[in-house]
C-alpha cells in the first residue's frame, strides 16, 4: 500500500472527510487507522463543555407529563456559585427565570435543591377525592404514587416514563407537610463519558471471514466490528443486544440476523431467535407501549430473520420449526391487527417504539394501536412473503397462496395510502382518531425496507433514494424533527438504519447515497472506537441522546454488512449463493475475503475493480457463466471476481439542513367554534375534517357548521411548508347523536373500590371473568355508528410490560373488529380512558354488541388479560366516511 493510496480522500461534506486511513471531523477531531487491527481517536464529546446555566424542568406525578401543557416549563438560571435552591414552586404554576441575570455556563458539580408545594393537590384530594390536572383529567387520591422532576440537564431527563429509574429524581416529603424536595448534582464530571482514545484488537477472530483491502480504515472498522460481535455472545450462546442492553430483544436480534449474524453466527442466531418464542410456538413481542402486543406489532421481523437463517444453513428441521412459529403468529395478527378497509396493519412503528419520540403527545396507546405505520407494514408484507416461500418449500401450496394474498393487500395499501407523489417517498403513518390521515414525515427504516422488499417499484425506488431527506451526519430516523423532544429516535441517526438505507441505495444504483451511507457508518465507529447505538443528528455526537450503548449488536452487524453484503454483494438463496457486488469508484482496487463459510464450503474470495457489474467470475480457475453456485458445493474453494469498472449514471441525494416542525396546535371546541392559540412561526393552519383536508386559514379560529358528527384536526404550517403534527381530533357532535350504555347494567358489577366511573359501577373482564360481555344497543334508525369503550387498566405503566387487554367485538354475531384496552399506569385503576373505536352498521331497534375473549386475543403475558369496563359509547355518523389518500 503506497503513501498516496493511504492518504486518498474518499468522500467529504462540510462536516467531515473520509480518507483511506482516517476521518477528520470539522478540523477538530481525527480518527486514524494505524493498521487493520489498531485505531486511535482524539474525539471528545463537546456536550458538557458549555452547558447553559438556564435549566428547564417540570414536575411529574406518577411518571407522566401532567403538570403543565407541552412547551411550558419551569426555568431557573444557576449562575454565581455551585449551590442553589429553587423557590417553593406550586404544582402547575410556572417558575420563570430572572431576566436580569445573564445566561452563562453551568459550573461543574452544581448542587440544586428543588422544592415543590403539593398542598393544593392534597387539599383537592381531601375535598373532592381527586385533583383536576391542567388538561381536565382527574387524578384520584388512590392513584397518587410518587412525584418526580424531569428536565434538560443530566441527571434530569425528559423521559417521563423512566423517571422512576433514577432515585434522585423522585421528590420526598418525610415530614408529611405537603412540601416535597430533592437535591441533584448537575454537570458532574462523570456525566460526560468519553469514548476510548485507542483500540487494538485482542480477540481471536480467525474463525470468521478475514477482510483485506487497500483501505486500512475500512479494514480496521471491519475488524473492530468482528471483535465486538465476539464480545456480544453471552455464556448461554445467545446474543447480548448491547453493552448497556442485556438479553435478547425480538426486533434487535432479528434486524441484526438479517444484516449479517445469520451466517456469521448461525448457532447463536438460532438460540437467540428461539429465546423469543413462547410455549405455544408464537413469536414474543417485546414489552412496550400500553402493554406491548398488539399496540406494538413489529414482532414479525422475526420471520424475515428466521428465513435468512434458513437460507444460510439449509437446515430442514429449522425450516419446519420456524414455519410453524411464523404461521401461528401471523394467524393471531390477522385477527387482531389487519385492517380490512385499507389492507394495512395496525400498530406502532417498527423499532421506533418510544411514543412521543415519533408520535404526537396526545396519542394514547389505543391511538397508536389504531395507527398504520410504514415500517411495520413493510415488515408484515415481507413476513407474509417469507411464509409463502417456506410453505412452498414444505409443499403447502394452498397456504402459500393465502400468504401471498395477504402480502399483496399490504403492498397495495402502502402504495395507495402512504405514497406521496409530490415528495417521491412514503409518509410515516396514518393516524388520527376515527378517520385516519397521513403524517408526511419521512421514516428512514420504512423507506429502506420498501425498496429492499420490492414494495416500491423500480421507478419509486430510484425516487425514494434520491428524494428522502438526508443530513450531514446521516439519514435521520424521521424528518422533520419534533419540537421539545430530546434526541433518541427524534433528531437522531441510528447506524443500523443507515445500513439498511445503504443496502437500499445500492439496490437502486445510487452511488452518491451509497458513499454517503458508508461514510455515515464509518465516521461514528472510528471516532467513538465502538459501534454506538445512535447519535445526535444535529452534531453527530454520541452524548446527548436519551439512551445510548457501545458494542451495539445491530450497529456492528450493519458495519460488517458493508463488506459482505455491499462490496462483495453476497446473496443467500434457498439453493445456493449469489453475488451482486457494489463497489463505489472511490473504493476501486483489490480486496479479499478469506475463510468465508457457506454451509459445507469454505470460500477464499478475491475481487478487483469497481462498479456494480461483474466482468468475470471464476470458481477454482474455471470461468462461470452465472455469478452464483449451488448449495451442494463443499470443501475449500477459490473465487475470483473481476468487476466491470462501470461508471454509474450520475445520482442525486436530497441533502438538507435539519429542520424542526412547529408544535401541534391544541384545539378547543365550544358551540361549534374551534379555537387554538397562535403558534409562533406558523404562516397558516390546515383544517382536516373527517380525515380529509378541508380548508386552510391564517386565523386561529374556525367555525364548524356541522349538523351531524364531524371530527376536526388542525395542522400548523411553517414558512418552509413543513407541517406540524395534527392536533388531537375534536368532534363536533349533537348531543342527540351520542348515547352511553353502562356495561354494569348488563354484566356483573365489580366490587372493587375504584373511583371515577359513571353510573353505578363497572364490570371486570379477565381470562376467567366475564369472558363474554353482551351490551344491547338500541338505535332509532339504520346507519353507521361509532363505538368505543371507557375502561381502566392499572396492570402496568404506559411504556413497558405486556398486559394489554384485548377483546374481539361482534355486532349481531358478526365480527366487526378488535378492541384494545392498554395499560394506563401501574395500580392506577381510577385512571379511565377510551379504547380504540370501531365503525359499525346498526339496524333500527335492538342490536347485540358483544365482547369475547378468543384464543387469538391472548396477549404476550398469557395469564393477565384484564380491564375494567365502565360504559359503551355510541355515536351516530351521518355516513361512513371514506378513508382518502
Amino acid at each position: 500500500m503506497n503513501a498516496q493510496q493511504t492518504t486518498k480522500l474518499l468522500w467529504q461534506n462540510n462536516q467531515f472527510s473520509v480518507f483511506a486511513d482516517r476521518i477528520v471531523q470539522q478540523g477538530k477531531y481525527t480518527a486514524k487507522a494505524l493498521s487493520p487491527t489498531e485505531m486511535i481517536s482524539d474525539y471528545k464529546s463537546p456536550a458538557n463543555l458549555f452547558k447553559s446555566s438556564v435549566i428547564a424542568f417540570k414536575f411529574s406525578i406518577n411518571g407522566k407529563d401532567n403538570e403543565m401543557k407541552s412547551g411550558v416549563d419551569h426555568h431557573i438560571n444557576l449562575t454565581g456559585g455551585s449551590a442553589h435552591e429553587t423557590p417553593l414552586i406550586k404544582f402547575g404554576e410556572q417558575l420563570k427565570t430572572d431576566n436580569a441575570k445573564k445566561e452563562g455556563y453551568l459550573s461543574p458539580n452544581t448542587k440544586l435543591k428543588i422544592r415543590l408545594d403539593l398542598r393544593d393537590v392534597f387539599a383537592a384530594f381531601k375535598k373532592e377525592g381527586y385533583y383536576t390536572l391542567f388538561n381536565g383529567d382527574k387524578l384520584y387520591k388512590d392513584d397518587f404514587k410518587a412525584v418526580y422532576v424531569a428536565g434538560n440537564a443530566a441527571p434530569l431527563i425528559w423521559d417521563f416514563n423512566n423517571l422512576h429509574q433514577r432515585p434522585e429524581l423522585q421528590l420526598k416529603d418525610p415530614d408529611g407537610d405537603g412540601i416535597y424536595e430533592t437535591e441533584i448534582v448537575l454537570n458532574k464530571a462523570d456525566d460526560a463519558p468519553q469514548t476510548a482514545a485507542s483500540w487494538k484488537m485482542t480477540k481471536d477472530a480467525t474463525a470468521f471471514p478475514k477482510y483485506k483491502s487497500s483501505y486500512v480504515l475500512s479494514d480496521a472498522v471491519y475488524n473492530m466490528s468482528l471483535e465486538e460481535m465476539i464480545k456480544a455472545v453471552e455464556p448461554d450462546s445467545t446474543f447480548r443486544t448491547g453493552k448497556e442492553w442485556a438479553g435478547v430483544w425480538t426486533r434487535d436480534i432479528s434486524y441484526s440476523i438479517i444484516l449479517s449474524m445469520a451466517y456469521l453466527q448461525p448457532h447463536v442466531a438460532k438460540n437467540s431467535l428461539l429465546r423469543k418464542v413462547n410455549k405455544k410456538k408464537k413469536i414474543i413481542q417485546d414489552t412496550g407501549t400500553g402493554g406491548a402486543w398488539p399496540v406494538s406489532s413489529d414482532r414479525m421481523i422475526w420471520a424475515v430473520a428466521a428465513y435468512e437463517l434458513y437460507k444460510a444453513t439449509g437446515e430442514k428441521d429449522w425450516l419446519q420449526e420456524a414455519y410453524t412459529i411464523i404461521k401461528n403468529s401471523l394467524e393471531d395478527d390477522y385477527q387482531n391487527l389487519y385492517d380490512g378497509e385499507t389492507g394495512l396493519v395496525k400498530g406502532e412503528s417498527s423499532f421506533l417504539d418510544w411514543r412521543e419520540q415519533t408520535y404526537p403527545k396526545w396519542m394514547q396507546p389505543a391511538d397508536i394501536y389504531n395507527s398504520e405505520n410504514l415500517g411495520t407494514n413493510a415488515v408484515h408484507f415481507q413476513a407474509n412473503i417469507v411464509a409463502a416461500k417456506m410453505a412452498r418449500l414444505l409443499h403447502k401450496e394452498a397456504e402459500a397462496t393465502s400468504f401471498l394474498n395477504a402480502a399483496e393487500k399490504i403492498k397495495t395499501g402502502i402504495n395507495k395510502y402512504l405514497w406521496m407523489p409530490a415528495k417521491n417517498y412514503y409518509g410515516q403513518y396514518l393516524y388520527g382518531k376515527t378517520d385516519l390521515f397521513l403524517s408526511p414525515k419521512s421514516e428512514a427504516l420504512g423507506e429502506a425496507l420498501c425498496v429492499l422488499f420490492g414494495i416500491a417499484d423500480e421507478k419509486q425506488q430510484t425516487k425514494i433514494i434520491s428524494s428522502t431527506p438526508q443530513l450531514d451526519f446521516g439519514i435521520p430516523c424521521i424528518y422533520p424533527q419534533i419540537p421539545d423532544i430530546p434526541p433518541y429516535h427524534n433528531n437522531a441517526v441510528w447506524p443500523f438504519v443507515q445500513s439498511y438505507w445503504l443496502w437500499a441505495s445500492a439496490k437502486s444504483g445510487n452511488e452518491s447515497s451509497v458513499m454517503q451511507s458508508i461514510a455515515s457508518i464509518y465516521r461514528p465507529a472510528a471516532m467513538f472506537l465502538t459501534n454506538k447505538e445512535n447519535f445526535v443528528a444535529d452534531n453527530g455526537d454520541f452524548l446527548g441522546t436519551q439512551i445510548n450503548s457501545s458494542n451495539m449488536l445491530w450497529s456492528l452487524s450493519g458495519n460488517i454488512s458493508i463488506v459482505h453484503k455491499v462490496f462483495f454483494g453476497i446473496r443467500f438463496k434457498e439453493d445456493g449463493l449469489g453475488f451482486e457486488p457494489f463497489v463505489p469508484k472511490a473504493f476501486n482496487g483489490k480486496r479479499s475475503l478469506a475463510n468465508f463459510k457457506y454451509r459445507d464450503a469454505l470460500l477464499n474470495i478475491e475481487m478487483s475493480g469497481y462498479g456494480n457489474k461483474i466482468k468475470s467470475f471464476w470458481l477454482d480457475g474455471k470461468l462461470m457463466e452465472t455469478h452464483s453456485f449451488s448449495a451442494s458445493l463443499n470443501g475449500v474453494h477459490a473465487l475470483k471476481i473481476e468487476l466491470a469498472n462501470n461508471d454509474l449514471a450520475p445520482s442525486a441525494t436530497n441533502n438538507v439542513a435539519n429542520h424542526t416542525s412547529l408544535p401541534a396546535p391544541v384545539v378547543n371546541e365550544a358551540a361549534g367554534m374551534l379555537s387554538w392559540e397562535k403558534i409562533d412561526g406558523a404562516v397558516n393552519y390546515k383544517i382536516v375534517r373527517n380525515g380529509t383536508l378541508f380548508t386552510s386559514t391564517t386565523a386561529n379560529r374556525f367555525a364548524a357548521n356541522d349538523k351531524s358528527y364531524a371530527e376536526y384536526s388542525v395542522i400548523a404550517v411553517d414558512k418552509a411548508g413543513m407541517e406540524s403534527f395534527a392536533s388531537e381530533p375534536v368532534s363536533v357532535t349533537p348531543a342527540s347523536a351520542i348515547k352511553s350504555i353502562e356495561v354494569e347494567d348488563f354484566s356483573p358489577k365489580s366490587d372493587a373500590a375504584y373511583k371515577g366511573f359513571s353510573g353505578t359501577g363497572f364490570t371486570e373482564i379477565s381470562t376467567t371473568k366475564n369472558t363474554t360481555v353482551v351490551v344491547p344497543i338500541n338505535v332509532s334508525e339504520d346507519g353507521f355508528y361509532l363505538i368505543d369503550v371507557k375502561y381502566a387498566n392499572g396492570n402496568g405503566p404506559i411504556n413497558t410490560e405486556n398486559k394489554c387487554a384485548i377483546r374481539t367485538a361482534f355486532v349481531n354475531d358478526k365480527k366487526t373488529g378488535v378492541f384494545v384496552f392498554p395499560q394506563r399506569g401501574t395500580a392506577e385503576w381510577s385512571n379511565w380512558g377510551f379504547s380504540n373505536s370501531l365503525k359499525v352498521y346498526l339496524i333500527k331497534g335492538k342490536n347485540n354488541f358483544t365482547l369475547r375473549y378468543l384464543p387469538a386475543n391472548q396477549n404476550m403475558n398469557e395469564e393477565i388479560n384484564e380491564a375494567m369496563l365502565d360504559y359503551v359509547r355510541v355515536i351516530k355518523l351521518n355516513a361512513l366516511p371514506a378513508l382518502k389518500k
